[in-house]
């Protein structure tokens, strides 16, 4: 008996081979009927037999294409038309976005099979891809994902990619970004005048050039890289000057996991991140004997390590026979240059040559961070590879709804439907490039995914530039403040599909409070509508604002005033004479007396409950550092020397004081005893990596107590870690397994990140909850 099904498919459907696979399936079932993208996602309209429509549709639900991702399936039956034949019909245009957009993947292994066949009319061709493989978001304009909105528009295809794009056999049928040497883009090489480079191979003359050490641009998917030979030490030194990058790790790109496996330790889930489609940068400890260059990662047990994810990356890696530092295209604190004017105007006084091409980037994204611990993925930077598909969740958006994140690793986040649209990295909010990167990224987003905001949510520090844009707003949109640690822990809830009460414990640098002091050393009480601060780490002053962020020997003396007072200068090690040498030196020779006078007075001293400057303070107590030029450094290196094996602990103080609801006290968790302890430790020489071990058990004792106080006053059993604090894998370990044998249920961040690159995912939903109680 004839049949006629209508089937609408939506989800990760576009750009994946979605099409062909429908197209080809028909054929084999001998089905009539049509497929079109449209920007819902794919309608396909079949007629024929039951049992082959029958067949049809359960191939389509559970063996579609590996990079597809089904989310909704709705069909109806109707009467047959007699259609003859089955196509592909043009994309169709909707009055609703629905659809999704795919990342970018990296080359295929049937691509790299090409790529060095020398008898594949594609052989050594930098841009070959196909509907596995391929640019995707960085190249798109507009959806729906057809040749024509993407930056390959310029690009006819010649008769041979033509037909390959046609034929329903070949593996490029319908892929958008298909060309060769004949019609595709060309590299293009350039010196640091801007001159081109007369050669006929730039490929082998890149190489030659590495080799010679020099520093070359190489543009990639998201953006430009700085690449240099990564075994030169000589070499990676000078692009650390140039880049004004002190002491932040350069990433390294390697050929293969047999090399990688020669300089770190890889375990199995490391292994499949590093070759997964998304090919992100993993962090990996060193192994003792690895020989790269010390100023690839100053003072750090990992390396971040990434295999190549583009045709050019492999023709690069493989024919100059290097392992290459491949950083950011940036100056220290810039967004990531994807223009090629730009890229030009920023880097000419970095490298010497610039490998470029004439394939446009639409949209700016930097590589992907991730770390495995203890088997799990922890996410650190989500952009390349994950970005922008977003998390499903277990609950819908009763409006649209923009959420503008934070000031550092800002992302935003737009929610529609059931879906929080969380955005690639954007970086730092702290300059116009920036800025304008933040608000162009959200303009484009809106396009893409048809959201018209009725809700902004923004973070209640009124310096933050995400906030300063959402107050802004003039077009008649409901505004909300959203607590910065409410956020981070409604961030975790929502990826773990959580929305009753848990005990939040957000441990972070700091956010603004509202109290108008500076959190960061947070216990909540939390669902997603609302919380109550119910405990926090005692507050301190911040000698100089946010000068003590970047000088963590602020912080060392402000710990040691609010226990000695005046006497902190006969304290180990402030008594120490390189210590005070070395620390005043770097603070331009300020006296002691003066940040005594500061903190006595509260002159330009703010007052921080910061889990995160209390580890600053620490490290800088321990001689670790003092200063830091990037973000956590001095946190990092108090984690790296803990000692494993070590358990003791410091004690420590809860004071229950007036304050706060739910059926508790506000508990204040003083830290006074930890740092007393510490000195005394010194005063007997004991080893820093003894120290710095019992100091991160300390904290674990510290939240396992407040958890245990809240559960037995409020009988909550779920705890919801979040914040950047919780990147540090020492403590992180040991609080789960804490935690898990104190009895409760512990949740963390999995799909985003626990660092502010996660908040914007939680002020989204929070805003959601929030305004369904108001006008």
């Amino acid at each position: 008996m004839l049949k006629r099904t209508q089937i609408s498919v939506k989800g990760l459907i576009q750009g994946v081979g979605f099409r062909p696979f429908i197209f080809n399936l028909a054929k084999k079932l001998s089905l009539s009927g049509f497929v079109q993208n449209d920007t819902n996602g794919v309608f396909i309209d079949v007629e024929g037999c039951d049992s082959s429509i029958d067949e049809f549709l359960d191939c389509l639900v559970k063996s579609p294409p590996p990079h597809a991702i089904i989310e909704d399936l709705q069909y109806t039956s109707l009467p047959p038309k007699g259609c003859k034949d089955f196509i592909i019909e043009e994309s169709a245009i909707k009055e609703n976005n629905a659809t999704m957009i795919c990342a970018d993947i990296a080359t295929c292994p049937d691509c790299l099979k090409e790529l060095f066949d020398l008898g594949d009319r594609r052989y050594r061709y930098p841009f070959i891809n196909c509907t596995n493989c391929g640019p995707r978001f960085t190249i798109v304009k507009d959806i729906p994902y057809d040749r024509i909105n993407t930056t390959m528009s310029d690009f006819h295809m010649c008769h041979d990619c033509s037909s390959e794009y046609y034929d329903p056999k070949n593996r490029r049928f319908h892929a958008q970004p298909n060309a060769c040497s004949s019609c595709g883009p060309q590299l293009k090489l350039l010196n640091n005048e801007g001159f081109a480079v007369q050669t006929q191979d730039p490929i082998s003359t890149v190489c030659t050039l590495l080799q010679d050490g020099k520093i070359v641009v190489i543009k990639g998917l998201g953006g430009y890289h700085l690449a240099c030979d990564a075994m030169s030490g000589k070499t990676v030194s000078t692009l650390r000057k140039k880049k004004y990058r002190e002491d932040k790790p350069f990433a390294v790109m390697m050929e293969n996991i047999k090399t990688v496996r020669q300089f770190c330790h890889v375990n199995a889930k490391e292994e499949n991140l590093l070759l997964s489609t998304q090919r992100p940068i993993v962090l990996l400890r060193k192994k003792s004997s690895c020989t790269m260059p010390h100023d690839i990662a100053p003072g750090n047990l990992y390396l971040g390590i990434m295999l190549p994810y583009t045709p050019l990356h492999h023709l690069v890696i493989k024919e100059s026979g290097l392992s290459l530092v491949m950083t950011s295209g940036n100056m220290s604190d810039e967004p990531i240059a994807f223009k090629d004017n730009e890229a030009y105007a920023r880097l000419k006084g970095i490298a010497d040559y610039f490998l470029t091409h004439e394939r446009e980037i639409f949209m700016r994204c930097d590589d992907s961070v991730v770390r495995v611990n203890e088997n799990n993925e922890m996410i650190i930077r989500r952009s390349r590879g994950y970005a922008p598909y977003p998390l499903k969740l277990e609950y819908s958006f009763t409006r649209q709804i923009l959420a503008c994140g934070a000031f550092l690793k800002n992302t935003f986040c737009m929610g529609r439907g059931n879906h929080a649209f969380l955005s690639h990295h954007i970086g730092d909010l702290e300059n116009t490039e920036t800025l304008h990167s933040f608000e162009t990224t959200i303009e484009h987003y809106k396009r893409l995914f048809d959201i018209k905001p009725e809700i902004i949510a923004y973070d209640l520090h009124p310096e933050y530039l995400s906030t300063k844009y959402a107050i802004a707003q003039n077009d008649g949109v409901f505004k909300i403040g959203i607590q910065h640690h409410h956020a981070h822990i409604a961030s975790c809830m929502a990826e773990n599909g959580i929305k009753h009460k848990v005990i939040g414990v957000a441990f972070d640098g700091l956010g603004y409070g509202d109290d108008g002091n500076l959190w960061g050393g947070e216990f909540l009480i939390a669902d997603l509508s609302g919380y109550e601060r119910i405990g926090h780490l005692d507050y301190v002053p911040m000698p100089g604002g946010n000068k003590a962020i970047k000088e963590p020997c602020r912080m060392a003396i402000s710990y040691l005033y609010q226990i000695y007072g005046n006497d902190i200068s006969s304290l180990p090690p402030l008594s120490l004479p390189q210590f005070r040498n070395e620390m005043m030196a770097k603070l331009n020779h300020t006296k002691l007396e003066i940040f005594m006078k500061m903190l006595s007075q509260r002159i330009n001293s703010p007052l921080t409950s910061s889990m995160g400057r209390l580890f600053d303070g620490v490290a800088s107590i321990l001689d670790l550092q003092h200063l830091i030029n990037y973000e956590g450094q001095a946190a990092i290196k108090l984690e790296l020397i803990a000692d494993e094996h070590e358990t003791g602990s410091y004690p420590f103080n809860i004071n229950a004081t007036a304050g706060a609801r739910c059926n508790a006290p506000l508990l204040i968790v003083q830290w006074q005893r930890i740092i007393e302890h510490i000195i005394e430790d010194l005063k007997r020489k004991t080893e820093r990596s003894v120290i710095s071990a019992k100091f991160h058990n300390s904290i674990v004792e510290m939240v396992s107590q407040v958890c245990i106080i809240l559960r037995d006053s409020n009988g909550l059993c779920d705890v919801v870690l979040s914040g950047g604090v919780f990147q540090n894998n020492f403590l992180f370990n040991r609080l789960i397994n804490k935690l898990t044998l104190d009895g409760f249920k512990v949740y963390s961040h999995n799909k985003v990140p626990c660092n502010d690159g996660g908040i914007s995912l939680g002020q989204a939903v929070i805003a959601n909850e929030r305004s369904k109680t108001c006008a």
